[in-house]
């Protein structure tokens, strides 16, 4: 099961829809289907099973429609009966089930809009003093350590009114991944945490070598 960060726009998603499917697709599963025993009391089931990096993992497969609990959510698409389980809904919301853009590529993949939080569940945490003070808790208490496990850490290297600029050290420094991890997962962390934040800004220079900062 591989996944495509792309939208795809080759069907209209319904109101009671989780996951959609494009026609593609859903010839390909139905074909699939069909050569399983009692295919038409076969469900597709679709549900989050993990994180790899920046992406949900997920886990396909045909189940009895007569199976389906009080915590799944089921709805059909033509002929075919989808099955997400509760607690995978958020995650699915506004996806699509679609054959791969390369023809080369076997399988199906889904196109998701949503994404893991990078850094984890930050969790509930008291913050107090100045907004300086307030990013600095949260940078310690939350966002390094769960950084470090990367070879990472993020410094605050000031604050403008509302406007919080943050530098990228360690393993996070020039790594591919690094503005990932500051646009959804610090910035994110710190918008939620500090309301009077309004923006956060990663001032380090990521070409640099022993310097990696921007004087601000």
């Amino acid at each position: 099961m591989s996944t495509d960060t792309s939208v795809d726009a080759t069907t209209e998603s319904s109101p009671t829809r989780i996951l959609d499917v494009t026609p593609e697709a859903l010839e390909k599963v139905l074909e699939i289907r069909s050569g399983e025993d009692d295919a038409d009391t076969l469900a597709l089931r679709v549900e989050v099973v993990g994180v790899a990096g920046v992406e949900y993992q997920y886990d396909l497969a045909f189940e009895p429609i007569a199976e389906a609990t009080d915590d799944d959510f089921v709805y059909a698409i033509d002929d075919l009966q989808i099955m997400i389980p509760t607690d995978s809904t958020e995650r699915l919301a506004g996806s699509t089930l679609a054959l791969p853009s390369n023809p080369a590529q076997q399988g199906l993949v889904i196109r998701n809009p949503n994404r893991p939080d990078p850094l984890g569940d930050i969790g509930d945490l008291e913050l107090t003093g100045e907004t300086a003070e307030k990013v600095q808790q949260l940078l310690d208490a939350r966002i390094n350590p769960m950084l470090a496990s990367h070879g990472g850490f993020a410094t605050l290297r000031g604050v403008e009114g509302s406007v919080v600029y943050v530098t990228m050290g360690g393993g996070c420094q020039g790594c591919s991944m690094s503005a990932m991890t500051l646009t959804e997962g610090i910035r994110t962390a710190i918008l939620q945490h500090i309301p009077e934040v309004t923006e956060v800004v990663d001032a380090t220079d990521h070409d640099a070598g022993e310097n990696p900062y921007y004087d601000n």
